[in-house]
């Protein structure tokens, strides 16, 4: 295959492994250049536009994109793709799903292996400590099983512990509910390794995401990234088990954050298993004892149901319109902003901060410009 002939979601996937590729970079790449672009830019062959151009003057990224894309062809990777039968989306395709359009940090493109109409359904993550107690693995398929009976899509992680034994729950059902994996890694690398039955069922019946293109292994800072994705793809997010710290509290912060419910199974006082899931409900989460718990509250949780894309961005306070109306202009830092608008540093970084975590901002090594629908 010629690389004429390659679609554009080729380059994207083989961009989607680069070394210090990482998701603010990568958005900005695909913001200002079309796949085939991109894939210049990186060669150095085309002119970089926007961020990306400010990413670019930092000596280490040109060299080690240049070398990353000798290691991996576009052609090499789409055929990998292929192989597997994934469905590359990028930000914007018309698959892409809709509830992640507009959120604060969207993936710039999703592997997907699987039914992705089952994003059309009702969905709830269940979530907890990989290093789960008897009781807690208990929970999980109880409540994942009761779920999937009726029809509620249940999201996870596929991890040790609690996610897994949810899903487990959801396979067992009668239902029509269905597993929804979010994982860490490449569609084809298995991890945990133990799972990969589990895995294999979740594709078949069910759908497995994640935004590492294929032969990528889960490394540490993909798990932070795959809990905000399963918790902006769920209407409420439900916590079996949790130590005090640890990747379930990540995706109820990304969660809260994206004013998604979030609820807690009690547990027994002393139990450093239930340390964290205590803590959320002593903070405010509702309870569950059974399915019926989450149930409910779905009943009263529409909001996030539809998967028709709209734009759910609270308009900024009036104090912070200056400063996007500057930024629209071309991207600037914190100080070039201050000095462009007259205005302290430290107002200046709260309306970015303000801007950015509400979706009409985006980010990459310091450098800010206005993203999305413009601002009217």
């Amino acid at each position: 295959m010629s690389g004429g002939e390659l679609p554009g979601e080729a380059y994207v996937a083989a961009l989607a492994g680069f070394r210090n590729m990482n998701v603010h970079r990568l958005g900005a790449l695909l913001r200002r250049h079309t796949p085939r672009e991109a894939w210049a830019v990186v060669l150095g062959e085309a002119r970089p536009h926007g961020l990306i151009a400010k990413v670019l003057a930092d000596r280490d990224v040109a060299p080690t994109w240049k070398r990353c894309a000798a290691e991996r062809p576009p052609e090499a990777v789409w055929q990998r793709c292929c192989e597997l039968g994934l469905l590359v989306l990028p930000y914007g395709h018309p698959r892409y799903p809709g509830g992640l359009l507009d959120d604060r940090q969207p993936p710039p493109v999703l592997f997907v292996l699987g039914d992705l109409g089952l994003l059309a359904g009702r969905r709830a993550a269940m979530v907890g400590t990989r290093n789960a107690t008897a009781d807690g693995r208990e929970a999980a398929r109880s409540i994942g099983h009761g779920l999937a009976a009726a029809g509620v899509h249940v999201v996870s992680g596929l991890a040790r512990g609690i996610d897994g034994w949810a899903h487990r729950g959801v396979l067992a059902a009668e239902g029509e509910g269905r597993p929804i994996g979010v994982v860490a890694s490449g569609l084809d690398v298995v991890y945990p390794r133990e799972h990969r039955d589990l895995w294999k069922a979740v594709a078949n019946c069910g759908l497995l995401l994640s935004e590492a293109p294929p032969g990528i292994a889960p490394e540490p800072h993909r798990f932070p990234l795959r809990n905000r994705i399963i918790a902006a793809l769920s209407e409420v997010v439900v916590v079996v088990e949790s130590r005090e710290s640890g990747g379930s509290l990540i995706t109820t912060a990304e969660a809260i954050e994206r004013d998604i419910p979030v609820m807690a199974v009690p547990g027994p006082v002393g139990r450093r298993s239930a340390a964290g899931t205590n803590h959320l409900l002593c903070d405010g989460a509702a309870p569950v004892t059974s399915a019926a718990d989450v149930l409910t509250a779905l009943s009263f949780q529409h909001s996030r149901s539809a998967v028709l894309p709209a734009d759910l961005r609270a308009r900024p306070r009036a104090g912070d319109l200056a400063v996007y109306r500057e930024l629209a202009t071309e991207p600037r830092t914190i100080d070039g902003m201050a000095l462009a608008i007259g205005a302290e540093l430290v107002e200046v970084a709260m309306a970015l901060a303000r801007l950015e975590s509400a979706g009409w901002v985006s980010q990459a090594d310091g450098w800010f410009e206005c993203v999305g629908s413009p601002l009217r």
